[in-house]
């Protein structure tokens, strides 16, 4: 069976629902090691089931946490090197691919094995199309879409191996966690995303009472808005902004433009709200409202008010 060394992101001593997707998706197609690095790495480590690998006694380094992932795939003999797509997996992995001698697969969305060989999935072209692809390098390197693999269970008592983290040239001293806690539209398992069809920055107050009557939901916005100035960057959903692949994605009068659909089109479920029947969005929704949005969103907040009441 073929050794798969995953990164597994982790906050404190919890394993973050990234790393646990990637689990979940490595464990699928091969024997896993789990490595977890810096602060709190032994005690998340613990969490998890198997042999995994607790990098320790430093601060985050993307050159020196590189060098300890490559050394690692090298020592356990490994084929496949795996982590999340999230900020500091698109900041490591291609040094890992680097080291290896390997090249990087981005943002996969499946993984698939034809004899003793592991394939990839992902999008190509805006979307447009799925590659498969395989690596001639003798360490696949790759990166997994969030939230389109299942997590995988915490189950703990695996024999946690303690290695000392390298130091790099850059040194990560730590981070502060951004006003309001509001979710991120990456992590969150439902994103309601507003665009030009709101008319105004005002009138995002709509979206955000939909959202926060799901209570598990994350505000997003197409690239036109936040071009305007009506949301921040953070929000962005598309080619440009973020990639998100939540259980339900809402979108507002947003007509659809295959830049934004590039980034939400591995939703679970899509509803859309236009009050153009042509909008191209319609084409990929899973359930569509031809209707005024001023109109819509108010009885939807309070249907979703009086659902969540009951329950």
């Amino acid at each position: 069976m073929r050794t798969i060394i995953a990164f597994v992101e982790h906050q404190g001593s919890a394993v973050k629902r990234s790393g646990l997707e990637v689990l979940s998706a490595a464990r699928a197609v091969g024997q896993v090691i789990p490595v977890l690095a810096g602060p709190d790495a032994l005690s998340a480590a613990a969490t998890l089931e198997g042999t995994p690998i607790a990098l320790t006694g430093g601060f985050y380094s993307p050159d020196g946490l590189a060098a300890d992932l490559a050394a690692i795939a090298r020592d356990k003999g490994a084929t496949a090197f795996l982590t999340s797509a999230t900020s500091t997996g698109r900041d490591v992995a291609p040094r890992v691919a680097a080291l290896l001698g390997s090249t990087i697969f981005t943002d996969c969305i499946g993984l698939k094995e034809e004899g003793a060989e592991l394939l990839v999935r992902r999008p190509w072209l805006a979307g447009k199309v799925v590659a498969t692809l395989r690596s001639k390098a003798p360490v696949l390197c790759a990166t997994l879409r969030r939230n389109t693999f299942p997590p995988a269970e915490q189950k703990g008592g695996g024999k946690v191996e303690e290695r000392p983290l390298t130091a790099g040239k850059t040194l990560l001293q730590g981070v502060e966690a951004k006003a309001g806690g509001k979710l991120d539209v990456s992590e969150a398992p439902v994103v309601v995303s507003g665009g030009r069809g709101l008319k105004e920055a005002g009138h995002f107050h709509l979206v955000e009472e939909l959202a926060a009557a799901f209570g598990n939901a994350a505000v997003g916005a197409s690239r036109a808005v936040v071009d305007a100035g009506w949301r921040p960057h953070a929000e962005q959903v598309g080619q440009t902004g973020k990639t998100v692949s939540p259980q339900l994605y809402v979108a507002v009068g947003i007509s659809g433009a295959i830049q934004h659909l590039a980034g939400m089109k591995t939703s679970k479920v899509i509803v859309a709200i236009n009050k153009d029947k042509d909008a191209p969005i319609f084409k990929l929704a899973d359930y569509g409202i031809v209707g005024d949005a001023f109109e819509v969103l108010p009885a939807l907040t309070a249907a979703v008010k009086a659902v969540k009441a009951e329950g």
